[in-house]
């Protein structure tokens, strides 16, 4: 609103310089840029990475399988190479070997985290696995795929919003410089004359 303003107040105003125009008319385009251009650009790139993260998410069901491994026996802390059920928000607990069987048939040893301080030989975990039997992560859920496109579009529309005030800052400094510029200029050429007999002064 005050950019608009500015633009509407400056328009005939005998006082103002080329600048000033100029610097109203920066503001109001920064405003209407601001308004149009970082809601879109969000929505864009939230669209889009909803769509690349569901297509991966999809992909992922696809080809990780969910199934049993079977504890052999409990390992010290430092032996972790996997987590059980693909959980990465968790703090496991305990740590053991265990042995499984993947989705082509192919056997399977390898140490596990466990959400448990005391595995004991024949316990059964829950794992997931790639179409060779490896360890993986589960697959992306789809509240994850959306939290994932949200954070990204308000992420894309406050980088646009970022980028078009620092441009608008800069072109204003750049404004003030040549301002100076000019004022130094009128100053160098009428300021010596200044309070001297018959300068008019």
């Amino acid at each position: 609103m005050r950019a608009a303003v500015g633009v509407w107040r400056w328009r005939r105003n005998p006082l103002r310089r080329g600048t000033d125009l100029t610097e109203a008319w920066v503001a109001l385009v920064a405003v209407l840029l601001i308004a149009v251009a970082g809601p879109v650009t969000g929505w864009l790139c939230g669209a889009l990475t909803d769509s690349v993260l569901q297509d991966t998410a999809r992909v992922q069901r696809l080809h990780r399988h969910m199934t049993t491994a079977t504890v052999v026996r409990a390992l010290p802390h430092r032996s972790v190479v996997a987590n059980p059920d693909g959980i990465t928000d968790a703090v496991p607990s305990g740590r053991a070997a265990a042995v499984w069987t993947g989705v082509d048939g192919s056997r399977h040893r390898g140490a596990l985290a466990t959400f448990k301080g005391d595995n004991r030989p024949g316990d059964r975990l829950r794992i997931w696995t790639d179409d060779r039997g490896h360890i993986v992560n589960r697959p992306m859920k789809p509240r994850t795929v959306r939290a994932h496109a949200v954070l990204a579009g308000f992420g894309a529309a406050a980088a646009t919003t970022g980028f078009i005030v620092v441009g608008r800052r800069l072109i204003v400094w750049r404004l003030i410089q040549r301002r100076y510029v000019r004022l130094d200029r009128a100053w160098s050429e009428a300021g010596p004359d200044w309070g001297r007999t018959g300068t008019g002064s």
